[in-house]
């Protein structure tokens, strides 16, 4: 397998932990979005016409969407299983996922920080006040859904990383890299600091990267 990534791309970040707690090998491809590379025509053209890390290619096959990925990598190698066996276990992970794959990533990612400041006009403080509002009220909805909950372990899903924690881990990477507030989500910073005490996490985080700068 091949894995097209950006170190400090969180989705792809998603799968690399994915590939790592599953053990499986890969070669890494980095793709740097600062300086375009994602719209050269070798990669836009042949790769990902959405110009979008990471890709995952396996054999003649390109998949994208890191949720996907892990969805297909956990179907074609299912241990350890990244989703519960039980439907509602399923989805309770599947939910926590999107909370932060869908409610705060897609509000926060280099495109749309890049637009809010060249094509909108917005300055830099508040293009910051701007992400720091979306991930500390994003994250503030994972720690309710994850406090006092009896499906909560020691990850977000009883006593195994499962999907959810694959997501989790790279959100709070950035939280922290640009400053917000997690003071208010122990039960999320209880769970990240479990993940980040396995060898799958540690080796698939940003500063591992072959392209780390």
């Amino acid at each position: 397998m091949q894995l097209y990534s950006y170190f400090r791309s969180s989705a792809s970040f998603r799968v690399r932990i994915a590939l790592a707690l599953k053990g499986l090998p890969y070669d890494y491809s980095g793709v740097h979005l600062q300086q375009g590379e994602q719209s050269q025509p070798a990669y836009a053209e042949e790769v990902s016409p959405a110009q979008l890390v990471p890709v995952l290619r396996d054999g003649d096959a390109l998949l994208t969407q890191s949720l996907a990925i892990i969805e297909y990598l956990d179907e074609t190698h299912p241990e350890p299983p990244l989703l519960p066996a039980d439907a509602l276990g399923r989805a309770r992970v599947r939910a926590l996922a999107m909370d932060i794959a869908c409610e705060i990533h897609p509000l926060n990612n280099l495109r749309v920080l890049r637009y809010l400041v060249h094509e909108m006009g917005v300055a830099e403080e508040r293009k910051d006040a701007w992400y720091k509002h979306w991930v500390e009220s994003g994250l503030a909805v994972v720690e309710r859904r994850l406090a006092g909950q009896g499906a909560t372990g020691r990850y977000c899903h009883g006593d195994a990383p499962t999907l959810a924690d694959c997501v989790l881990v790279p959100q709070i990477f950035n939280a922290q890299r640009f400053d917000c507030r997690v003071d208010h989500v122990p039960t999320v910073m209880r769970v990240f600091d479990a993940c980040m005490q396995l060898d799958a996490f540690r080796a698939a985080q940003p500063s591992a990267c072959p392209d780390a700068q």
